[in-house]
């Protein structure tokens, strides 16, 4: 099974080099140690270090900061490790997804907990390929008003982009996100639901995961990672409990880019959605 995903942008899935097939694990049993991982699908400054926060509190779910294992590559060296490990039926992506199991897992064994929980980001632009990896994996499609996602990437490095360039990439996320959303099937929460009724949201996302609704979640308290780069360090985080929300955006202020993202996502009115 060959997955060559076409994302335009500077996230791009990166496929392994030599366009080598990417293939479900040959014996799932024994390739895999991870069972039924869990990933936050979502675009940046959407909530997911909340979400992730939340999650880490249960007793089951070990939800970690932003792990980016999908940039973890492999590489031969020689020919002859090529050869040797051609010989034994893998290719570079299956010694790949091998060692991105082995790190996830490895994490989650620490931990003492039952089920691993990814929350990075740019997982969106490599939802194929995760899901070839992990055949059983599960997820949870988090979305936020596309402006209000736009006015946060902004906001969190205004040195570094524009508004209108934070739009641009901001976008591009919210696109890889709703392609995967067609793609697999899962739970999906919005940021508004969950900062304005957490216990509600909370307890769909445990029965959506099949474990019971535990009250701590809502009080997860303080952050052992709180690093700019691997999740929001933000005042709202460090608070240790569900903070409310940002008001939603003005209709009229939504850039145009994002109104048909806002539509799709049904975030205007009726009325809205008509223009």
């Amino acid at each position: 099974m060959a997955i060559s995903p076409a994302v335009p942008g500077k996230a791009q899935v990166q496929n392994p080099p030599d366009e080598v097939a990417v293939r479900p694990p040959a014996d799932p049993r024994n390739d895999r140690l991870l069972e039924s991982p869990i990933f936050i699908i979502s675009p940046v400054r959407s909530g997911s270090t909340l979400l992730r926060s939340i999650l880490n509190a249960h007793s089951q779910l070990h939800a970690p900061h932003e792990l980016h294992v999908r940039r973890l590559s492999v590489g031969f060296g020689t020919s002859l490790a090529e050869r040797a490990m051609a010989a034994l039926g893998h290719n570079r992506a299956d010694l790949e997804h091998l060692l991105w199991d082995r790190v996830l897992h490895r994490e989650l064994v620490r931990s003492g907990k039952r089920f691993i929980v990814d929350k990075t980001p740019a997982n969106a632009f490599a939802y194929q390929r995760i899901a070839t990896c992990w055949p059983d994996a599960r997820y949870i499609f988090l979305l936020r008003h596309p402006a209000s996602i736009a006015t946060s990437w902004h906001e969190a490095s205004p040195e570094k982009r524009t508004y209108d360039e934070a739009v641009a990439d901001a976008l591009r996320y919210m696109k890889a996100v709703q392609r995967a959303r067609k793609a697999l099937t899962g739970h999906t929460v919005r940021y508004e639901d969950l900062t304005e009724e957490p216990e509600r949201e909370t307890r769909g996302i445990c029965e959506f995961l099949g474990i019971p609704w535990e009250p701590g979640m809502l009080e997860y308290g303080e952050q052992t990672v709180l690093q700019k780069g691997l999740g929001d360090w933000k005042d709202k985080i460090r608070s240790g409990s569900v903070q409310p929300g940002r008001s939603l955006p003005d209709p009229g202020s939504v850039p145009e880019a994002l109104k048909p993202i806002c539509r799709n996502w049904d975030y205007l009115s009726k009325s809205e959605r008509r223009i």
